[in-house]
């Protein structure tokens, strides 16, 4: 049985270190606004999340489009953006069976 796993951190290195992604210009929120606003204006959903040393979580957004943005959120709700931009794609490794 073969089963697929998003490869995170291959993903959001290379996510950040992009060619131009769209500067973020501080732009931050309580995250239930922020979620709200991704999904309204631009259609993106949450596609993978990662804890940041216990004081925060990354999240990316993805739309169906391909736009993207990384979300951080501290622990009192406050979300910013890190960063934002198009042509997002799945970096997926297939395990062998049995794995």
């Amino acid at each position: 049985m073969k089963r697929e796993i998003v490869l995170f951190p291959a993903l959001i290195g290379g996510l950040l270190m992009t060619a131009n992604p769209a500067p973020a210009q501080n732009f931050c929120a309580a995250r239930a606004e922020m979620v709200k606003s991704l999904a309204d204006k631009f259609k993106e959903n949450p596609t993978a999340v990662g804890q940041i040393d216990g004081s925060a979580v990354i999240e990316v957004f993805v739309s169906e489009k391909g736009s993207w943005t990384i979300l951080a959120t501290d622990t009192n709700g406050q979300s910013c953006v890190v960063s934002a931009g198009e042509g997002f794609e799945f970096n997926v490794a297939a395990l062998g069976e049995g794995a």
